[in-house]
């Protein structure tokens, strides 16, 4: 007759680990083992980690995948959920750290500062940054589903809201959840309507970033002009 293994005691240990040395020196199947301590109780969830991050490709991969994938491959809708929180979590977490009213956007951290934003985010999104005359932040926030250039995205909306906030600049940043930190030509284009539709309201267009995973590319940076510039 086959012996069962002993798992007893293997969690307590697990977490006495994470607690006297955090997850550095964890491997990516032993933090989402971990994670699913909390969805999947009275199991080992050592394989069923091993498991998921084999068939999406990484532990990033495993927590952005579609939570209907998720529930294909064996967990359920609860277990999905929590996972596909995580990031989301995630997000609110950086995003709280670096709330401030009097916050100033420089060019030094605008960067990580969009990136950020988009964590978590498997569909493109569009997102408008505000500011006044000293470039502290207005109004942040997500304006549109969808792709950049399509009709989605609503030039009357970015008007409304740079009025209603008084804003002397803005900034538009979106992202390429499956593809490359590259504008493409519709986003140029569409870029320069708007930037003709702040200029027409005295408020400028000081750039337009587009960020894949943690790539962030700078269309001022690139060369583009935009025509309020």
């Amino acid at each position: 007759m086959a012996i069962k293994a002993d798992h007893s005691g293997h969690r307590a240990r697990m977490k006495r680990r994470f607690l006297e040395n955090g997850v550095d020196n964890f491997h990516p199947h032993e933090v989402l083992e971990m994670l699913l301590y909390y969805a999947v109780p009275m199991k080992d969830t050592n394989d069923l980690a091993i498991r998921l991050i084999t068939h999406f490709g990484s532990f990033s991969a495993v927590l952005d995948a579609p939570i209907d994938l998720l529930m294909e491959f064996g967990l359920t809708e609860n277990q999905a959920t929590y996972l596909k929180l995580l990031p989301q979590a995630c997000r609110l977490y950086l995003d709280d750290m670096s709330n401030s009213p009097q916050k100033i956007i420089t060019k030094e951290h605008i960067a990580p500062y969009l990136i950020n934003k988009f964590v978590g985010r498997t569909e493109e999104c569009v997102l408008l940054l505000l500011m006044d005359r000293k470039c502290k932040e207005l109004f942040c926030g997500v304006i549109s589903s969808g792709s950049f250039d399509t009709s989605e995205l609503s030039v009357r909306k970015i008007i409304d809201l740079s009025l209603r906030y008084g804003a002397v600049y803005a900034i538009l940043a979106h992202n390429h959840p499956d593809g490359v930190a590259l504008p493409s030509n519709a986003d140029i284009s569409a870029t320069r309507n708007i930037a003709a539709a702040l200029h027409l309201i005295r408020v400028k267009l000081v750039d337009h970033y587009v960020i894949a995973d943690n790539d962030c590319v700078s269309m001022r940076d690139s060369d583009i002009r935009f025509l309020s510039s």
